[in-house]
């Protein structure tokens, strides 16, 4: 991995200018709002490439009997049913209820459920294996207090594993903006009858940090070790870190 800028990232990429607590009620209406019809959405906005996306975490994430696994913002339980196996526990914690009720209905094996944020995970110090978080860190609402809690709760060694939407190689960015504004919001009020859910969901896509700047919060918030691998040319990225 490339060297990393020695800026203070967290001053421009870990607040927003909304009230948190504002901005939090903001984005558990968007998903409780799409939540029957997010699957569907995603397959569509990404012509089912999330899945394959999704399988290359749980491919990094390699789990382990008699491991504990936890995906934050698991949402419907895609990424958990990846990981999960008999003899390991797996737990979804998502601070949306309607999201999580969509992956209870699905009767998932060896998967828990728990409701909570990324900024306060209800979970012990120390207590994770392996913790996973897909497409959830960008609606975090202070980038720097989420890492810290995920550092906070895994144990000394365990990792971190975050695939979020990035920067595209330049020659695909055109394109991929176009896409983005255009047909993404669009699909939105089509499929999932709430385009200005997918409004907010595009403009946080394109507000988050990119590669190597996520890579330095990362390491500001403790974790070691820390690389990026780049998905279908840097649409997608998975982050991953140790905790010492």
């Amino acid at each position: 991995m490339h060297p990393l800028p020695p800026t203070d990232l967290s001053q421009t990429f870990g607040h927003d200018p909304v009230d948190p607590a504002e901005r939090e009620r903001r984005i558990r209406a968007v998903f409780d709002a799409v939540a029957r019809r997010y699957d569907l959405m995603n397959d569509l906005m990404s012509l089912g490439i999330h899945r394959r996306w999704k399988r290359r975490l749980a491919v990094l994430a390699a789990p382990r009997p008699g491991q504990t696994l936890v995906d934050v913002a698991g949402g419907t339980g895609d990424v958990a049913a990846l990981l999960a196996a008999p003899g390991r526990q797996v737990l979804v914690v998502d601070p949306s209820r309607p999201m999580m009720d969509v992956g209870r209905q699905r009767g998932l094996q060896h998967v828990q459920w728990l409701e909570g944020a990324a900024e306060a995970l209800p979970l012990p110090d120390a207590s994770v294996d392996t913790l996973t978080i897909a497409f959830g860190i960008r609606n975090a609402t202070a980038l720097p207090r989420a890492l810290a809690e995920m550092h906070r709760v895994l144990k000394p060694g365990g990792r971190l594993l975050c695939l979020e939407f990035s920067t595209p190689a330049p020659w695909l960015r055109p394109a991929y903006r176009l896409f983005s504004r255009w047909v993404i919001p669009r699909l939105g009020a089509w499929i999932a009858r709430a385009p200005g859910a997918y409004r907010y969901l595009v403009e946080s896509i394109e507000r988050f940090p990119d590669q190597r700047q996520f890579a330095h919060l990362v390491e500001q918030a403790g974790f070691r070790h820390v690389r990026f691998e780049n998905l279908s040319f840097g649409i997608a990225c998975i982050h991953s870190g140790v905790r010492p």
